[in-house]
């Protein structure tokens, strides 16, 4: 399997917990709330749901209305439809052996949840995340980052002397762009401390159980969080 057939494999897994949807709705969702899909097509989808199918980890139901029919009408109700091409909307959900490998994936924190499209898939499910699993993840990401933006640097000082204005302002913008990604980072990795200290001196002194997606995110912001698929940044 190829890192970005597993990215949307993840992807798909992740959004079909949350509710059980249909194939333009799946890509919809893939296109409108996880910007790195935005390129994929239909041809890259389908194939993915039917490996998941095959896999055991999703079902595919027949839509409401056409469902009816296909149990009142019987052999009649195929034939109408071979008759006219139509096809049956087919909705996916996810089964139980879904959901438990989407939970699995979901706790790793190695170094594949770090890179540029990986994160943002994962970073797309914090709020089904564990915090110590979220904690993890963001920081092997800014400590991943950091190496990046160190090696940029040393780069950018050998070579500096033999590029031409726009060439260095390029290397330019996409130190900042990696350094602005830093700083977020920054920024949640605290927010993510400071709840789980705030857990911890709970006035009762009683133990809390984290519990994903809560907490986590800086109160205000008025930045754009920063995108880690953007090609700048790499």
């Amino acid at each position: 399997m190829s890192r970005r057939s597993g990215i949307l494999e993840f992807a798909v897994l992740g959004l079909l917990r949350e509710s059980p949807m249909h194939g333009y709705e799946l890509r919809k969702r893939l296109n409108t709330s996880l910007g790195i899909f935005r390129a994929f097509s239909y041809g890259t989808l389908y194939p993915c749901l039917k490996t998941l199918v095959a896999s055991g980890w999703l079902i595919e139901e027949p839509v409401g209305d056409q469902a009816d029919s296909a149990s009142v009408a019987g052999r009649s109700s195929a034939a109408s439809s071979s008759l006219t091409g139509r096809r049956a909307k087919i909705v996916y959900r996810l089964t139980a052996e879904g959901k438990e490998h989407f939970e699995e994936l979901l706790s790793h924190t190695g170094p594949d949840s770090w890179e540029d499209e990986h994160f943002a898939a994962r970073f797309a499910f914090f709020g089904q995340t564990e915090r110590d699993v979220r904690m993890r993840v963001l920081e092997g990401r800014r400590s991943r980052l950091e190496e990046r933006l160190e090696k940029m640097r040393a780069s950018l000082a050998r070579t500096r002397e033999r590029l031409d204005d726009y060439t260095l302002e390029l290397q330019r913008h996409g130190m900042e762009s990696v350094e602005r990604e830093v700083r977020w980072l920054n920024e949640l990795i605290e927010s993510e401390r400071s709840g789980r200290d705030r857990r911890r001196s709970s006035p009762d002194g009683s133990a809390q159980q984290d519990t994903p997606g809560e907490g986590g995110l800086p109160r205000h912001r008025d930045d754009v969080p920063p995108d880690p698929s953007d090609d700048t940044a790499k």
